[in-house]
Formats: C-alpha cells, sequence, structure tokens
C-alpha cells in the first residue's frame, strides 16, 4: 500500500487519514497552513508527522491528497516540486482532475476522490465515512489504486468524466444541502402556529427517516406519497390558499417543487395524465 500524505487538516481531511489508517492504508505525514490542525490530525493518526511546508509532505508521500478548501487546490499544486511515481489526488467534489495540471506536467499520476457524505464536523465525519460512495476521476494504474481505497473504507464508487464532476456536484448539494432548507422552511411553518424550532424538528425528523427508510427500500417513483401522488386536488389547493394567506414568501418554492413531482406521480402509476394536468395547471395558476 503506497505512502499517504495530506495536505490540508480539515474536516475531509482528517477523516479520510483517520479511517483510511485505521483500515490498513499508512498515513505517514500531514502539513496544514494551520499548525494546530496538523498537530491535531497527527495525534489522530499513529506514526503521522507534521511537515512544515507541502515540499517536505511531498518528500515523504508517495500517495498525497490535496485536502485544503476548492479554491486553493490549483495554487498548493502549484507551489510544489513533483516527480514520477508519485500520485496526487484532491478531494473536490466540484473540480475536475485539470487543475492538477501542474503536478502532471511534472510526471506525477493525478485524480479525484471525492467522497459523496455530508461532513459537518470531524467527529461526525468519521462517523459517516464508512459505506459512502466516492467519485472517482483518474487513469490507471491509480484509478485502481482510488478504487482499493473505497474498498478499505467499506463503500461504493462511480467513475466520473472531467465533463461530469459539475452535475455530479449539483445533484449533492440537492439531495443534502437543499434537504437542510426543506427543513428550515418546514420548522418556519410550525413557527407559524406556535411550535419552535427545536421542537419541530423532533417532530419531523422520524417523517425524514421514515422517507429515506423508503427511498431506501422501496425506491423511487414507487416511495412517493403525499398529495401530488394521490391527485388530491382539493389538499393541494387547501395548501395554496394557506400559504398565501400565512407564509406567502413559500408559495413559489411549494409551487415549483409540486410542478417537479407530477412526473414523479405519473410514473408511480396512481395518477393518469389527465389529472396530472389538473394538477399542474393549479400549481402553475398566478393567484392575485
Amino acid at each position: 500500500m503506497l505512502k499517504a500524505g495530506f495536505i490540508g487538516a480539515g474536516t475531509t481531511g482528517t477523516a479520510l487519514a483517520v479511517r483510511l489508517s485505521q483500515n490498513g492504508c499508512p498515513v505517514v505525514a500531514v502539513s496544514s497552513r494551520t499548525l494546530s490542525s496538523a498537530q491535531k490530525l497527527a495525534r489522530l493518526v499513529p506514526d503521522c508527522r507534521v511537515c512544515y511546508t507541502v515540499q517536505e509532505l511531498a518528500e515523504a508521500a508517495e500517495l498525497v491528497f490535496i485536502t485544503t478548501p476548492d479554491d486553493i487546490i490549483a495554487q498548493v499544486c502549484s507551489e510544489v516540486q513533483w516527480h514520477e511515481g508519485q500520485s496526487v489526488v484532491h478531494c473536490s467534489g466540484a473540480h475536475s482532475v485539470d487543475i492538477l495540471e501542474p503536478a502532471k506536467k511534472l510526471g506525477a499520476a493525478v485524480g479525484s476522490f471525492h467522497p459523496l457524505q455530508t461532513f459537518a464536523d470531524v467527529d461526525q465525519a468519521i462517523e459517516n465515512l464508512p459505506g459512502s460512495t466516492f467519485a472517482l476521476e483518474a487513469e490507471e494504474p491509480l484509478l485502481s489504486t482510488l478504487k482499493e481505497l473505497t474498498h478499505l473504507l467499506n463503500g461504493n464508487w462511480v467513475k466520473l468524466g472531467s465533463g461530469d464532476k459539475v452535475l455530479y456536484h449539483a445533484a449533492a448539494v440537492f439531495a443534502c444541502n437543499y434537504l437542510v432548507t426543506l427543513v428550515k422552511l418546514a420548522q418556519d411553518l410550525w413557527l407559524d402556529f406556535g411550535v419552535p424550532s427545536k421542537e419541530a424538528t423532533r417532530a419531523l425528523l422520524p417523517l425524514l427517516r421514515g422517507t429515506i427508510n423508503n427511498i431506501d427500500n422501496i425506491g423511487l417513483p414507487n416511495c412517493l406519497t403525499g398529495p401530488v401522488a394521490r391527485g388530491d386536488l382539493g389538499t393541494i389547493e387547501r395548501h395554496l390558499s394557506a400559504l398565501e394567506a400565512r407564509s406567502p414568501s413559500l408559495l413559489t418554492t411549494y409551487k415549483e417543487l409540486g410542478l417537479q413531482t407530477i412526473p414523479i406521480a405519473l410514473a408511480k402509476g396512481k395518477v393518469n395524465k389527465q389529472k396530472a394536468e389538473e394538477m399542474k395547471a393549479l400549481l402553475s395558476f398566478q393567484r392575485k
């Protein structure tokens, strides 16, 4: 197994370093703009030493992960004198391997290794990482090495082309970040009838878990429930009226999400085309 090093000791870098080390990949060095962050990571990983420059780290490791913020990956890569026999990998969800061109020009193999997971803090990131899917972008033999790392993490992998990364990352934003936004909007509606946000979250979490469980076990489109899935025009109309009266800022969002849900309802087969058109007309109607 190649000796790995990490440039960047934030949440993603720390989680990857800890879990890879625990599963047989030697993580030998870490470097970070903040010395205390590098020292903290090194304390969590046996036999990992702190390097004080990125060049020092590059000389200590065969497989270098750049886990800095996205905006400085290219800059960090350009500051190192890479050489043949090295592999340089970034962990950005949105960037392709093109930003590692300085390393490729010097003979290093380059790749991308993005965990499709949500990392709110270090402890939760370490907990969440195993079992994740990893988006890989690399050529052989580095591609096989990255696949092996996903197996060490009990994960799955998907190979992406350089033109796929932005849409892949946008999909992750829909599934993860905007789910948080939707819960916040639901909390706001509960506030309108006097239930504090913390209590609303506690009430909504079993519904969220049940929804995720249905997606996992039943799958799309059959996991869809609710008024659009049933073609329940009366309920949708009452929702629109209530939102218009008490939370008009959410009316457009409700309509757009409803319109995006109609094709799923059609695919489920519980509503016909006529009912779908009626829902589309109702949700597209400009209320005054």
